[in-house]
């Protein structure tokens, strides 16, 4: 098989699959266990909250200042 009917193959194949993928995603939101995955999210917020170093803002006025220099 040449390479451009492979290419098409795999358009068409994700064509396909994209409505099915695009529901199982819906589902697995839908079902998602919300307290679970923030309990189990918990210890690394935590360690992330006593090792990094506190900022006074959050870097946007920062950047800003770097997308500024690049503007012409």
């Amino acid at each position: 098989m040449d390479e451009r009917n492979e290419m098409r193959r795999w358009v068409e194949t994700w064509k396909e699959a994209g409505p099915e993928l695009e529901r199982v995603r819906h589902r697995e939101i839908k079902e998602a266990d919300t307290l679970l995955i923030l309990a189990s999210l918990e210890s690394a917020f935590n360690h992330a909250i006593r090792s990094l170093p506190l900022r006074e803002g959050s870097g946007l006025v920062e950047m800003q200042k770097y997308f500024a220099k690049l503007h012409p």
